[in-house]
């Protein structure tokens, strides 16, 4: 038996087949063709495109951790706000007024994006600053938002409180933030008129920690009150420990508050904050009292405002002097303490006032009414 032969052709009959030897070993793979390779700068171009690619996506939907504060809308507090007048007083004579008592606000753009927040920056009318500044963690917007409408609400019934006290009007004293578990607390109610306390007759909030100036925890005291439409009450209260003072504690917080057979209604919707306070108290005063404040004048300003009329410092003034002046104003009533600042971003055209209290703001205005020079910054 013959072994099989790697045979290339049968030339014919009588003719020795010869093997033809493999070569293909020794030939050279085609080259590749130059035009299918990237060279190095065709490599850089393209992770520089994927990079932008990148840099692109991120800045435009991820979020960063900043809020953007810039001025905001003003209010004219003699005026009207979504055609409603912003104070209303029911029940009580008012008096036409002119000119206007503009407050002012901050506006903060919260969840921005990378891109957002530095076109608001570079924009120049908006300042970036770290969210836990104004948002505390693991606090909700809904908890922001409740605390702020607090705070608007307590600066509205302070406002109330120190315009009327400065036109002569009585107030009275209430029960506010009952402590649960306190010796007050399933006795009073918040809203409830103190009327006397270890004996002692109440007229203003001072009136109860006077009242209880000496006593001792486990000590024995009346408390004379009325709840709204009913009869008046007198309880006997065990006081408790007292978690910052020596005397002893009753549990709740007193507040002052308008006793006038009137309502003064303060209406302004998605406004937040304490800093009103001082432009609704005069504007309150300017309804409730013949001739005009501001004689035509427009006025703007701002300040947290106490029960008593004092005057208290906010934050974000450098922008809302910027408002003030974009919406027309020629004043601004500053609070004392944020003068400096006020000062240094004033914009041309805006005379910043200084103020401390409600009565020199009064004060104030009528020096610019009646050509006097008033205090400024």
């Amino acid at each position: 038996m013959s072994e099989p032969r790697d045979e290339a052709a049968a030339p014919g009959a009588g003719q020795a087949s010869t093997v033809q030897p493999d070569w293909s070993h020794h030939i050279p793979p085609p080259e590749k063709d130059e035009r299918t390779r990237l060279t190095r700068r065709g490599w850089t171009v393209l992770l520089s495109g994927a990079l932008v690619l990148v840099f692109g996506l991120v800045g435009a939907l991820v979020r960063v951790p900043y809020v953007a504060i810039g001025p905001g809308p003003t209010y004219d507090t003699l005026g009207e706000a979504s055609g409603q007048p912003v104070i209303q007083i029911d029940g009580q004579q008012t008096y036409p007024t002119s000119g206007e008592l503009r407050m002012t606000t901050v506006s903060i753009n919260d969840e921005m994006t990378l891109f957002g927040a530095l076109g608001l920056w570079v924009s120049g009318r908006y300042a970036l600053a770290p969210r836990e500044e104004y948002f505390k963690p693991g606090e909700s917007d809904e908890q922001v938002k409740r605390e702020n409408v607090k705070q608007f609400e307590d600066s509205q019934s302070n406002a109330e409180v120190a315009a009327l006290r400065h036109l002569g009007f009585p107030t009275k004293v209430l029960a506010n933030n009952l402590v649960p578990g306190s010796p007050a607390d399933h006795v009073l109610s918040a809203g409830d008129r103190l009327l006397m306390v270890n004996g002692k007759r109440i007229v203003n909030e001072e009136d109860v920690r006077a009242a209880l100036a000496g006593t001792l925890p486990g000590e024995t005291i009346s408390v004379s009150f009325q709840h709204e439409g009913q009869p008046e009450r007198t309880e006997s209260l065990t006081l408790a420990q007292n978690p910052d003072r020596p005397e002893g504690f009753i549990g709740l917080a007193p507040i002052d508050r308008a006793d006038v057979p009137f309502d003064v209604k303060i209406q302004l919707q998605d406004v937040g904050g304490p800093s009103a306070g001082l432009m609704f108290a005069l504007a309150i005063v300017d309804r409730l009292t013949p001739g005009e404040m501001v004689a035509g004048e427009h006025v703007a300003g701002t300040g947290e405002i106490t029960e008593k009329g004092e005057v208290g410092p906010i934050g974000g003034i450098s922008f809302k002097v910027v408002g003030a002046r974009e919406a027309g104003a020629t004043v601004f009533l500053t609070p004392a303490a944020n003068c400096a600042e006020a000062a240094a971003a004033v914009p041309d055209g805006l005379k910043l006032v200084k103020v401390t209290t409600l009565d020199s703001a009064l004060t104030a205005l009528d020096d610019l009414r009646t050509g006097r020079p008033a205090p400024s910054c």
